[in-house]
């Protein structure tokens, strides 16, 4: 009987900590920018913060034909965008990804994305070991015109305006 008790909590010891991996890094506020009709591609913004110094390094989305992880830079006075192979996510330090900034793109996509509706986009994450970890994330789309920052930045009430 203690066999089989000592075996059943071992066993339960790693199912949580598999669990523990798998659902490792903290994603909040994530929103994805609305299209029209002809528009091919648009960006996913979020903020993550990992527990561990880790890599956002690929997504995935059943939305879209390519998923990239991309960065706005200045070159020369000119900004633009241009595919990263990965993002750093310093352990305990959230990280925006906001328009402007980083973020995730989604390209050739399948259908235009409407205000109101939610796409499911996969995270894929990698440690310092280089083990990797996907993750599932539901984003919520804004209508263009909606303002910047989307979710509101997770603070109370939605009523910020901008002008």
């Amino acid at each position: 009987m203690t066999r089989t008790l000592l075996q059943s909590a071992a066993v339960a010891l790693l199912a949580l900590t598999a669990a523990a991996w798998a659902q490792t890094v903290k994603v909040e506020d994530p929103w994805v920018r609305g299209t029209v009709a002809q528009q091919k591609a648009t960006g996913a913004f979020m903020r993550l913060t990992a527990p561990e110094n880790m890599r956002l390094v690929a997504g995935e989305s059943p939305v879209a034909g390519v998923v990239e992880i991309h960065e706005m830079a200045m070159d020369g006075d000119v900004m633009r965008m241009r595919a990263i192979p990965g993002l750093a996510l310093p352990a305990g330090r959230p990280v925006e990804l906001k328009p402007g900034g980083y973020h995730v793109m989604l390209m050739d996509l399948k259908r235009p994305l409407a205000g109101g509706e939610t796409v499911p986009l996969t995270l894929v994450f990698e440690n310092a070991a280089g083990q990797r970890v996907r993750q599932e994330v539901q984003a919520k789309v804004m209508a263009l015109g909606a303002p910047a920052g989307g979710m509101g930045g997770g603070q109370a009430g939605h009523g910020g305006h901008r002008h």
